[in-house]
C-alpha cells in the first residue's frame, strides 16, 4: 500500500452518531465502514454547544483540542478539563460522557480505534517528525496548525491536511506549525 495525502478540502461534513452536530472524517478503516464497524476512524468535528457524546461500546477514543477555550468532560461522573490546545486526551468510548464548553464553540480532533483489534496513541511534533511504521502499525499525520512538508518528495500539506502511512513506508516532516502523528496498532490475532 503507498503512501495516501488526505486534503481537508475534499472532506464532506457528515452527522454525529447521536444527531448532535457534524463531523469531518479524516480516514477510517476498513475504508468503507460506518461508526459500527470501523477498525479505526479518525476524524475532526466542530462542537457549538453543550451536549452528551455519542457512545461507541467497545471503543476507545482520544480527543485533541485543535482551536476554542475547551471543554470539560465529565466521563462516567469524573470531571476532565480539556482546555489546552494540542495534548490528547484518552478516555473509553463506551463510558458515558456528558461535554460543557468553557466560552464558546471549539474544534476537536479525536481518535477511536475498537479496543479488541487495535491500540492508538496520538504524539505531536512541533519541528520535524521522521515516521517509521513498524510491522502492524499505520500511521497518520495531520497538521493541526500551520504547515507540513514531506521531505522526500516536497508534497506540502496545510491545516488539517493529512497523511497515512502503512506498515513499512516512512517519510519525514518538516513542520512549521504542529503535526500529529496516530500511531494504529493492530493487535495480535485482531
Amino acid at each position: 500500500m503507498a503512501v495516501q495525502i488526505l486534503r481537508a478540502d475534499d472532506r464532506a461534513p457528515t452527522p454525529w452518531k447521536n444527531g448532535g452536530g457534524l463531523t469531518y472524517e479524516v480516514a477510517v478503516h476498513p475504508r468503507d465502514a460506518g461508526t459500527d464497524d470501523f477498525d479505526w476512524r479518525i476524524s475532526i468535528a466542530d462542537v457549538a454547544s453543550a451536549g452528551p457524546f455519542s457512545a461507541f461500546p467497545g471503543v476507545d477514543r482520544i480527543i485533541t483540542l485543535i482551536d476554542g477555550p475547551g471543554m470539560v468532560l465529565t466521563v462516567d461522573g469524573a470531571e476532565h478539563r480539556v482546555d489546552a490546545p494540542y495534548e490528547p486526551f484518552p478516555f473509553p468510548g463506551d463510558a458515558v460522557t456528558e461535554c460543557d464548553l468553557l466560552d464558546g464553540p471549539i474544534v476537536d480532533f479525536n481518535v477511536m480505534v475498537r479496543r479488541a483489534r487495535m491500540t492508538a496513541e496520538v504524539r505531536v511534533a512541533r519541528s520535524a517528525a521522521e515516521v517509521r511504521p513498524t510491522a502492524g502499525t499505520d500511521v497518520l499525520a495531520v497538521v493541526l496548525d500551520g504547515s507540513a512538508v514531506l521531505r522526500h518528495n516536497s508534497i506540502r500539506l496545510g491545516r488539517l491536511d493529512a497523511v497515512l502511512l502503512p506498515e513499512g513506508v516512512g517519510a519525514d516532516f518538516a513542520v512549521q506549525g504542529v503535526l500529529a502523528l496516530v500511531d494504529l496498532v493492530r493487535r495480535s490475532g485482531g
